[in-house]
């Protein structure tokens, strides 16, 4: 029981900090443009509010939305007193949470994958992302497929899938406009406390996919908030130290988006109900993690014997 316990929590804690990465570096390059005392008062206050306003509540607004029978303060009160009633509804709803989650992850995934500027580890990532208009028709084609196997289980299956989706597309074009904002949010002109209210708002929007991939390691809620506030943490420290590190690894997100489509695929299989150990999910994003971990060092060793060259990958030479 501990060692499971621990397994999950580490596991939730590195799941937050790789699919987090995004945000710590722009979060980065927009603090390097605001005076000392409203960095300070971001990194404070925000990590406050990331890790219990956002961190904290939005696990237990997603399992009262699966459980509609079950008010919030029961579900809160649920999650510390063990209530049995109200824990085998939340057990029965799990497949709901599963399959919405499981959608949402798997087209963050698919989305990297065609649309997405990235460093390619292998020559089809090259050849997917020169036909990125095909993920409008490959993804409508994986919701009528996934929406048509859920009727013929659970209508309300279905209905947690198209939600899935609806969640993708809003965080999505959040995301997008994110990136488009950020070069005015780099103007030292701006003001500081616009600057802090919208990374407030950009980290809730980030952290969305850290909090529903949670549910792929353990339904426990409070497992997720430790977990995920444990990363929210290392993110973070990150942000003020050790970005410049992180972004020396250039593959590394190339294994937090396959650890998020293998996490989104688990859990679409497990609503459906494949039954998987509590180890699996941990064990395949440290593997996948690994992979292009030890591929990022191996492509900086590769540049410290030619540095004036930039390494480029044999699959962008192909291309």
């Amino acid at each position: 029981m501990f060692w499971s316990i621990v397994i999950i929590v580490l596991g939730l804690c590195v799941f937050e900090i790789i699919s987090s990465v995004d945000n710590a570096v722009v979060n980065a390059h927009i603090l390097k443009t605001m005076p000392e005392k409203y960095r300070k008062i971001f990194l404070f206050w925000g990590l406050l509010f990331a890790v219990f306003a956002v961190r904290g509540l939005l696990p237990f607004i997603i399992v009262w939305a699966t459980n509609p029978g079950l008010g919030m303060w029961q579900v809160i009160t649920a999650t510390f007193s063990g209530s049995a009633d109200v824990k085998s509804s939340i057990e029965a709803s799990k497949p709901l949470l599963l399959l919405g989650g499981g959608v949402y992850l798997f087209f963050v995934f698919l989305s990297w994958l065609f649309l997405e500027e990235k460093k390619y580890a292998f020559f089809v990532e090259g050849f997917i992302h020169r036909q990125g208009a095909w993920f409008y028709a490959f993804a409508s084609f994986i919701t009528t497929a996934i929406v048509y196997f859920s009727l013929k289980e659970n209508p309300t299956l279905a209905l947690a899938a198209t939600i899935g989706v609806s969640a993708f597309f809003l965080t999505d074009g959040f995301k997008k406009n994110a990136e488009e904002k950020e070069k005015q949010l780099m103007n030292p002109g701006m003001g500081a406390w616009s600057k802090i209210l919208y990374l407030e708002v950009l980290d809730a929007s980030f952290s969305i996919d850290g909090v529903i991939g949670a549910f792929a390691f353990t339904v426990s809620v409070p497992l997720i908030i430790l977990g995920n506030g444990l990363g929210a943490f290392v993110v973070r420290e990150f942000t003020i130290r050790g970005i410049d590190l992180i972004t020396k690894f250039a593959y590394l997100k190339n294994g937090a988006m396959y650890a998020i489509g293998v996490l989104g695929a688990m859990m679409m299989l497990e609503s459906f109900g494949h039954e998987y150990p509590f180890w699996l999910a941990p064990l395949n994003m440290i593997i996948l993690l690994g992979i292009f971990l030890f591929m990022s060092i191996r492509a900086n060793k590769k540049l410290k014997i030619n540095p004036e060259a930039e390494i480029v990958p044999d699959s962008e030479k192909i291309v």
